[in-house]
């Protein structure tokens, strides 16, 4: 450990420019892309395990220490196996690196294995990791069939004698499992809130990003049809996103409007993707070194900003013990270093400068703006058509940001908060570090830039000579000193702020309802009600479920009533929930040969002996 650390920091640093560090074989090697995720799984693992001091805290009464030291365990466990993920590329390795990773995350989803819910969510989390598992499985093997080797070193070799296509589809298809793609998607927003909120953000962070790194290996080493993988990353990545963020909306869980998210951005970082394999087919270099870089910075944005709203979330749910923002509200007076980490988290994932997430999504819209001028009909429509469809996306992501913050964190209580308190120092230092990296990429993109390059010019015939570079780090250069002015100027009003106060007592009053003091708590927006809008045009993405009893015209004096809303993942009633359901009443029909008699099981093998001997006579078998 103390090894890939070292290597890490010195990877980081940008010492090794192509540099690779192998064992003489090639079963193990650390390259740019490795030191890269080494670097984001240390960083998110270690302060999750910190985090997870405080916010396992109230469990010491609940659980056992064998309960505690299997769930520390796995922590570490976790840990380790990611690492050996990035840096083994002999097949049987990787995948046994793999399989140990899908374990370990397994083990710390059911850390309430008691309850039905959790239990049910870790069953299925684990099924669908072993179809993705497969997957993987038969991509090396149709490549070894043909090669020879047994792992990433002989997909290079393949896809440049053979039609890539299908094994790209067995591998995008295994690796978008672990990553979220729609509609592959359904065990993310199932697990993330089972699972305790550290391990949420270490899963959300960095362990679903597991699946973007094997999907990068694949995309190394492809070296033609650069238009159909676009294509296909582009089509599946723009679904994904658009659905992640509409989903996210509607959710009235706030780890699940978090989970949805991270769809959401996984959507991103493949349209980044797609967008780079398309500039590789229409020879335009500067989309493909934009597109590319906007990905991968957007995997270690998503790294930084993630986790820390994934412990704001933890945070609020040790304090109020609830997830359900119907319920929150006010929290900002409260609980005010979580307030402001989620709110600096919330600005970062929407794109607002001067935080991180701002300069991947810019670097994705400058190539395609750069690259709209000279193109054909066909290739004008695809870009403007994906600008369009990404601008859709942020904007719908301040709407769902929005909405998390302003009906968890602001307004008035909705439920009495008397004793919620700000969390401990344990839960809160390892967001302010996380914070710390979203405003250096934020306010220092130049050099996030030159960090990443490494990295992308792993990617085949990608062009990253510092002509190309140079529009866009003059570009991140004039960001710096626009964000350090407009941080100086915020910080000057604060600085003003408090001295003018400082001889003025201050009270503390209602939440200001302009003007109109009367309102009742109740009667503020829900979760439901803000988005409500929305629903009524986003039927097709979204089922959303009303339970409500519906009042007569005649109902002069009506009963008391309830009202119930939720929403329906539709992708997952169709690939998870509907087959799952034929194959039980499949199952509960060939359940009739069990009648529990043994003169029936008797009967049985007999006739599967003579069934045996049948075909043998015959010679089928």
């Amino acid at each position: 450990m103390a090894f890939y650390t070292v290597v890490t920091a010195v990877g980081a640093l940008g010492l090794f420019d192509t540099g690779l560090v192998n064992n003489g074989s090639s079963s193990v090697a650390i390259d740019p892309l490795s030191f890269l995720f080494i670097a984001a799984i240390n960083l998110v693992c270690v302060l999750t395990t910190v985090y997870s001091k405080g916010y396992l805290a109230p469990y010491m009464e609940k659980k056992n220490r064998s309960e505690l030291a299997i769930h520390g365990a796995a922590l570490v466990w976790l840990q380790v196996s990611m690492i050996l993920v990035v840096t083994l590329r002999e097949g049987f390795a990787f995948l046994a690196a793999w399989e140990a990773m899908t374990l370990a995350s397994f083990v710390l989803v059911m850390f309430e294995a008691e309850k039905h819910e959790t239990f049910k969510v870790g069953i299925s989390y684990l099924i669908q990791m072993h179809v993705g598992f497969f997957l993987i499985l038969a991509g090396f093997v149709v490549a070894y069939v043909k090669t020879g080797i047994f792992g990433f070193d002989g997909l290079s070799s393949y896809f440049a004698t053979n039609n890539g296509i299908p094994v790209f589809l067995l591998f995008f298809l295994g690796f978008g499992l672990k990553a979220g793609f729609v509609p592959l998607h359904t065990w993310l927003p199932n697990a993330h809130p089972a699972a305790p909120s550290h391990v949420s953000g270490a899963m959300s962070g960095i362990m679903i990003k597991m699946g973007i790194y094997g999907l990068l290996r694949v995309l190394f080493a492809m070296h033609s049809q650069y238009l159909e993988v676009g294509m296909i990353l582009l089509a599946v990545s723009l679904l994904t996103g658009v659905w992640g963020v509409v989903s996210a909306i509607v959710q009235k869980d706030l780890k699940k409007v978090l989970a949805y998210s991270s769809i959401e951005n996984i959507g991103i970082i493949g349209i980044g993707l797609g967008l780079g394999f398309i500039g590789l087919h229409i020879q335009y270099p500067q989309l493909s070194l934009l597109a590319f870089a906007g990905a991968v910075l957007h995997i270690v944005n998503h790294s930084l900003f993630k986790p820390m709203l994934f412990m704001g979330a933890g945070s609020v749910y040790t304090a109020t013990h609830t997830r359900n923002m119907n319920d929150l509200g006010g929290l900002i007076k409260k609980m005010p270093h979580t307030s402001l980490l989620f709110i600096v988290g919330a600005m970062a994932i929407c794109a607002l400068p001067p935080f991180n997430g701002f300069i991947s999504e810019l670097l994705i819209y400058v190539g395609m703006f750069d690259s709209l001028v000279g193109q054909s009909l066909r290739e004008t429509i695809l870009l403007i058509t994906s600008s369009m469809i990404l601008a859709l996306i942020g904007g719908l992501a301040v709407f769902a940001f929005s909405k998390a913050v302003g009906i968890a964190f602001l307004g008035a209580p909705r439920k009495p908060i008397d004793h919620v308190k700000e969390v401990s120092r344990w839960m809160l230092v390892p967001q302010y570090v996380l914070l710390a990296g979203i405003l250096a990429i934020g306010l220092f993109p130049s050099i996030a830039v030159k960090l990443i390059l490494p990295v992308v010019a792993q990617f085949p015939q990608v062009n990253t000579s510092t002509e190309l570079l140079q529009p866009i780090l003059n570009t991140t250069s004039s960001i710096t000193w626009i964000s350090l002015a407009f941080v100086g100027f915020i910080a000057v009003i604060f600085f003003f702020r408090k001295k003018m106060q400082q001889d003025v007592i201050i009270t503390e009053g209602p939440t200001w309802g302009c003007g109109y003091s009367a309102v009742n708590a109740t009667q503020q927006y829900t979760s439901t009600s803000y988005a409500d809008s929305l629903i009524s045009i986003s039927k097709p993405l979204v089922k959303v479920t009303k339970d409500f009893e519906p009042l007569e015209k005649t109902d002069f004096f009506p009963h008391a009533t309830s009202f119930k809303t939720g929403s329906n993942d539709v992708f997952e009633e169709m690939v998870t929930v509907h087959p799952t359901n034929r194959l039980l009443k499949i199952i509960r029909k060939a359940a009739i040969l069990q009648t529990g008699h043994v003169q029936h099981y008797v009967l049985y093998a007999l006739l599967f002996i003579v069934a045996i001997l049948v075909l043998t006579y015959f010679k089928l078998i």
